[in-house]
């Protein structure tokens, strides 16, 4: 293609420059040679894939992530009726500057720890480092909730489970003292439980 357009250097093409890209009728190539309608075409191809803003009626790529959270706000995702988790006192709020992603909330070994709301079980173990036994209920695609620092665990993955319900024992595991660790999440982001949950 470069010889056929007599180009020297072949990182000088612009966008929008006529190239042909077909053999010349004649062999000697002359830069003033007219191309065909077909070279017209192609020379806006490289084009394309720099497009920043879409088409008319075309969506771009990066927001297709987005497009469910925008039909969050009006769902019935967002109407959840909580409760708290535990009937003990808060030791500690959450505070996203210190990395704290949720309540603690006191209470002694045994004490029964609820479904804030209803849902199901995505997970129930002790995999995860610092959470010690933990259970998360997932509650529709905006919400889910963990419950962490268990002695044990009454529910397994996958279960339904109704607001209210006990699904595990508080305990101390991964902690320093018997505690519910409780956080609720929207779209994977830890938010403030006590402006969710009803006023005590």
């Amino acid at each position: 293609i470069a010889r056929w357009n007599a180009i020297e250097n072949i990182n000088l093409i612009e966008v929008g420059q006529v190239l042909r890209v077909a053999p010349p009728v004649s062999t000697a190539v002359g830069s003033g040679a007219t191309p065909s309608p077909v070279t017209a075409v192609a020379s806006a191809a490289p084009a394309l894939p720099a497009r920043t803003e879409p088409r008319p009626g075309e969506t771009k790529p990066a927001s297709t992530p987005a497009q469910p959270t925008t039909t969050f706000p009006s769902a019935p995702d967002e109407e959840i009726a909580w409760m708290w988790p535990a009937a003990g006192q808060v030791l500690s709020g959450f505070d996203e500057s210190r990395n704290v992603k949720g309540l603690a909330i006191g209470g002694k070994a045994g004490d029964p720890v609820m479904a804030a709301a209803d849902g199901r079980v995505v997970y129930a173990g002790a995999g995860l480092r610092g959470y010690g036994n933990l259970v998360i209920v997932k509650h529709n695609a905006t919400f889910l909730t963990a419950y962490a620092h268990n002695q044990t665990l009454l529910v397994k993955e996958d279960q339904a489970v109704r607001k209210g319900q006990k699904i595990a024992e508080m305990g101390s595991s991964d902690a320093e003292r018997v505690q519910l660790h409780f956080e609720i999440r929207r779209l994977g982001k830890p938010v403030d439980p006590s402006k969710l949950l009803p006023a005590r």
